[in-house]
């Protein structure tokens, strides 16, 4: 599809002002972390989240084209690669910087306040109100999946294509890394506040989470982390949003 077709494609809920589909993710405790993951996924800590929103589905290029047309901004370089650019899959190779400008425009479309999510704001939501689990769905390994071999070969797939976890939620911990607003540092869990981390104050990498289309292991455990700098833009890169429960978003 070319990138004109693909920018016309306005999704119909930005043109009718009813913002994204979001799932409520009620306030509460969980154990942050895993000992049995990587060093940086450790110490598993108890945190406090505010209640809050994220979106159902992570943003497709439908939506982002909207985005792209009101405002003038760069389109996303593969609209114009039929592995990518199905309007109901994930927007990829939009920057840290990119995906926080997305969130400020929906914001001031709607008179709400959307943003990325936190690291423990993302993981809360992903375990779906369920303590100690490694995947949205239980503990069962990726591979038990239906036709896992099948999937993600060649891209992500179109959004909403998982069933919903706990929380409503589809695709978490698959198809795309979703970037997340903290700084990224190793060791942040030894001195994390207790309730409502925010992540370092500065750093070199943004923090993101979920699993990638590319990697041989496709969906990631609810606990693991990853990161890159803020400005790269890779095809297995995306976002969600999330909005303050303060806000009246609508679902």
């Amino acid at each position: 599809m070319p990138i004109v077709s693909a920018i016309r494609q306005v999704n119909s809920l930005h043109q009718m002002k009813q913002g994204p589909k979001l799932a409520a993710i009620p306030a509460g405790w969980f154990l942050m972390g895993s000992d049995e993951g990587q060093d940086n996924e450790r110490p598993v800590h108890r945190v406090w989240v505010d209640g809050f929103r994220l979106g159902e589905c992570q943003v497709t290029n439908e939506e982002y084209a909207g985005f792209v047309q009101a405002t003038g901004a760069e389109a996303p370089p593969f609209l114009n690669d039929p592995n990518f650019n199905h309007p109901r899959q994930p927007v990829v190779a939009v920057s840290w910087f990119e995906a926080v400008r997305y969130c400020e425009w929906l914001s001031e479309l709607h008179g709400a306040h959307y943003r990325l999510p936190t690291e423990a704001e993302w993981e809360r939501a992903a375990r779906g109100g369920v303590e100690g689990k490694v995947y949205p769905w239980g503990d069962a390994a990726p591979e038990s999946l239906p036709q896992y071999p099948q999937r993600w070969v060649n891209g992500p797939e179109a959004v909403g294509s998982s069933d919903p976890n706990g929380f409503g939620l589809r695709d978490m911990s698959a198809n795309v890394h979703e970037w997340c607003s903290d700084w990224f540092q190793a060791d942040y869990y030894a001195s994390s506040p207790e309730r409502n981390p925010q992540g370092p104050e500065a750093g070199e990498r943004r923090a993101s989470r979920g699993g990638s289309w590319r990697h041989h292991i496709k969906v990631t455990r609810c606990a693991a982390r990853s990161s890159i700098p803020p400005q790269f833009k890779y095809a297995d890169y995306g976002f969600r949003v999330a909005c303050d429960e303060s806000y009246l978003c609508r679902s």
